[in-house]
């Protein structure tokens, strides 16, 4: 997994990239209450908002971490938005995306860069 400085994870499954939030952002969000999901197919450039996510505590936005195209969104945690933060480096992922080089990724933070980052 790599990580993000806006507290996202990001993991290659063969051609795709899955992106979710950390524990860390899903801890200061608070109990998660909603999620709304970017449509399947909407091609997204790196950095522009994709995710609405709102909380107890406050709305939050998830941004594109690269240039591509959603191939798939996580329809269980619209369904059940408290998956965010009972498994948000598992089954609370938010959507896969098609990019067109994955190698980018290596730029990314790794688990302890991020674990540093975070303190």
């Amino acid at each position: 997994m790599k990580f993000t400085e806006e507290h996202e994870w990001l993991k290659v499954e063969g051609d795709i990239l899955v992106v979710g939030i950390t524990e860390h952002a899903s801890t200061q969000l608070g109990d998660v209450v909603f999620v709304e999901l970017p449509d399947v197919g909407r091609e997204v450039e790196k950095g522009e908002e994709i995710v609405v996510i709102e909380s107890v505590k406050a709305a939050s936005d998830i941004l594109a971490p690269l240039d591509g195209e959603i191939v798939e969104v996580n329809e269980a945690i619209a369904d059940n938005p408290a998956l965010v933060n009972e498994d948000p480096l598992g089954a609370g992922w938010f959507f896969k995306m098609k990019v067109a080089d994955l190698s980018v990724i290596d730029g990314f933070m790794d688990a302890d860069a991020y674990n540093d980052f975070t303190g």
